[in-house]
């Protein structure tokens, strides 16, 4: 074998466990596994997991925080004024720079799979050529899905539609859409339509921005399921946001959630953007305006945490750390229960995985060999302690190497410890 991981604890909760790698994909899975590794770590307990996946990001915006200024108001819609303040000035090397720096930071935090949204809007098309370019670059350790995303409206904006035509011919992946920031409801309900044809036609995945709002009538998801549904696109849509959905009627919740659930769409929640950007309007009390996470899984609809945002007109702070999502995720949600925290490090793996449809993603015999060994002994664990990754393997290499999480500790009247592992 050309590596063997040693006494793992999955996210499962076995314990015990070898992974034998080879060609670049898993072979074996077991205990005490009788086979010779050409290389071999022994993950000493620790939880070895499939890697991180980003299931909504902004690569083309992220670290270009404080240009041309900084979001003083904090809400979603002065950073939309400040990114078409920017676009005018955008360069196609200062983009690439960005994203490029942004994968690393990614790859050494064990996010190996990020589905990026990228704005259409501008006739250039310089951003969706630049993140084409890094797609291309960072295809041997990191799965790059694009989005065509008509940030300024499909029908606000003169040029969307065209655009995103073309984005979607120089080969991004995916339909966006961004209904709720049309001028009036029905041509946000026009636009999911027209989207939805397209993509049906062309066979591809659309993944809309939909009702990013404290509005409780806003409500473009029930217009985006009907049309999932109706064109046969179960298992190929997905919601983001959803955040008005927090402040819905429970009654039109409980009619909503089924119609979600026959048309096959995903929903994903931004637990750090959403709680920074929603609620601005209220005194007290404040709305969270993250989505109903925990009635969204218990309807059975997938739902997966994303970033969103890095460094960027939007949110000022992040890392790329997918475990700091869930941990956001898990507390706004106030999802505390033993299945509910597990759900929640799902959210940042295998749910996401799913819904970008990763082929060969998993821990499984004949997936691909990429795993991330965490300082943390199950996935509660890991999302507590934001656990440091030991180790990042990409198709059976490994791509960064971190040490554990450790501290000397010199305390009156103790005696002195040495390597002690923090929290552990």
């Amino acid at each position: 074998m050309d590596l063997v991981i040693r006494n793992a604890t999955l996210p499962d909760g076995s314990q015990g466990m070898d992974i034998a790698i080879e060609s670049e994909r898993i072979a074996a899975v077991g205990r005490a596994l009788p086979i010779h590794g050409r290389q071999e770590i022994d993950a000493a307990g620790d939880l070895v997991t499939p890697p991180f996946v980003d299931a909504h990001f902004h690569m083309d915006a992220a670290l270009s925080y404080g240009l041309p200024r900084v979001n003083s108001s904090g809400t979603l819609l002065e950073g939309i004024a400040l990114w078409g303040e920017l676009k005018p000035s955008l360069t196609q090397e200062a983009l690439v720079e960005r994203a490029m720096q942004y994968c690393d930071w990614a790859v050494a935090r064990g996010l190996l799979a990020i589905r990026s949204h990228v704005d259409v809007c501008d006739d250039r098309l310089l951003a969706v050529e630049a993140l084409l370019h890094v797609k291309a670059r960072v295809a041997p350790y990191l799965d790059l899905q694009l989005v065509a995303f008509p940030q300024d409206g499909l029908l606000r904006s003169r040029s969307a539609l065209s655009n995103l035509k073309r984005a979607i011919a120089l080969g991004v992946d995916v339909v966006g859409g961004i209904p709720h920031f049309e001028r009036t409801m029905a041509d946000g309900a026009e636009s999911i339509r027209l989207l939805c044809e397209f993509a049906a036609e062309k066979g591809l995945r659309v993944d809309m921005h939909c009702d990013e709002s404290d509005d409780p009538l806003s409500r473009h998801i029930e217009i985006l399921a009907y049309h999932a549904q109706r064109l046969g696109m179960q298992g190929r849509v997905t919601g983001s946001h959803l955040t008005s959905m927090h402040s819905m009627d429970n009654y039109y919740v409980s009619k909503l959630l089924p119609l979600i659930r026959e048309a096959g769409v995903a929903a994903i929640a931004n637990p750090l953007i959403n709680i920074t950007l929603q609620g601005r309007h209220d005194a007290y009390p404040k709305r969270r305006g993250m989505t109903r996470v925990p009635e969204l899984l218990a309807a059975g609809i997938d739902v997966a945490f994303g970033h969103d945002c890095v460094m960027d007109p939007w949110y000022s702070l992040g890392s790329g750390d997918m475990l700091e999502v869930a941990h956001m995720g898990l507390h706004v949600a106030q999802m505390t229960g033993q299945d509910a925290m597990h759900a929640c490090f799902l959210a940042v793996t295998e749910t996401p995985a799913r819904i970008l449809g990763l082929q060969g993603y998993g821990l499984t015999p004949g997936c691909h060999a990429d795993l991330v060994i965490l300082d943390a002994s199950s996935t509660i664990e890991a999302i507590r302690l934001r656990a440091a990754r030991r180790f990042v393997i990409r198709r059976g290499n490994i791509v960064s190497q971190a040490p554990a999480a450790q501290a000397k500790l010199s305390l009156p009247g103790r005696p002195e410890q040495v390597d002690f592992r923090l929290y552990r």
